[in-house]
């Protein structure tokens, strides 16, 4: 498979982060297939002890640890931007602190598609793999702004917001040079720029559960996704969106 990143963004998880970093390390540490890999930890300006708590677990042989810190909070699609810009793996795992899709469906993601294309686990596609749903109002405001996703700037893609996303490393330090969504639409963004640009977006059915304690406020933050979403709709009509990476020159 190739080296692989894990880019963990975090926001004052002290408590919920190291147990998910010893699980997805020793998850690593037993499949050399992955390796060499890479654990990338940014603490997007917590207000506790987050960086702290990330750098005193200890990895197995074979795996690094990284923790990257913003100074003050700029929004989780800025800490994902941060750890896609330090990544050296040639595969990118983007994964949420609290582990709501199991470190495991890593495999899944990697079975379900070639190399070159972006895998992202899926909440929509089969809910009978989610364990633990969440709250009635939390569901029907997700499907609300996903009819809007797919409406605008993202057919065909049933759920942008599960936190669980492989790029090709190459990919994602690309879009991570040009992204400009700091919020959490930040994952329709690096969807919608992949596709632009020729990538195929492939959407996988994923283990969920819904984990109390999240970091989304639904009411400030749906308005603040749905603002974004308007936003990048019209940069992609008035053709304002960034032009992929140019190949590299080969010519001798």
């Amino acid at each position: 498979m190739g080296a692989l990143s894990v880019v963990v963004p975090s926001y004052n998880e002290e408590d919920r982060l190291p147990p998910s970093l010893r699980e997805i390390s020793h998850f690593l540490a037993e499949r050399r297939h992955w390796h060499p890999a890479e654990l990338i930890v940014v603490d997007d300006g917590s207000g506790d002890q987050t960086a702290a708590a990330a750098r005193a677990v200890s990895v197995p042989p074979g795996i690094r640890l990284e923790v990257l810190t913003h100074r003050e909070n700029r929004g989780k699609g800025a800490a994902v931007r941060t750890g896609f810009r330090h990544a050296t793996g040639d595969q990118i795992l983007l994964s949420d602190a609290d582990l709501s899709a199991p470190i495991e469906e890593l495999e899944t993601l990697a079975r379900s598609g070639p190399e070159t294309t972006v895998r992202i686990g899926s909440r929509a596609l089969n809910r009978e793999l989610i364990t633990v749903r969440q709250p009635i109002y939390r569901d029907l405001m997700g499907r609300i702004f996903n009819l809007a996703v797919r409406t605008l700037v993202l057919p065909g893609i049933f759920d942008t917001q599960c936190g669980f996303k492989l790029f090709p490393g190459d990919l994602g330090r690309s879009l991570a040079a040009v992204q400009s969504i700091e919020g959490f639409a930040f994952d329709v963004e690096l969807m919608y720029l992949a596709r632009r640009w020729g990538t195929p977006v492939v959407e996988v059915p994923v283990h969920w559960r819904h984990v109390e304690a999240s970091r989304v406020q639904p009411g400030r933050h749906s308005l603040e996704m749905l603002k974004d979403l308007f936003r990048l709709w019209l940069r992609g009509l008035g053709g304002r969106l960034p032009a992929p990476p140019r190949p590299p020159d080969t010519a001798r």
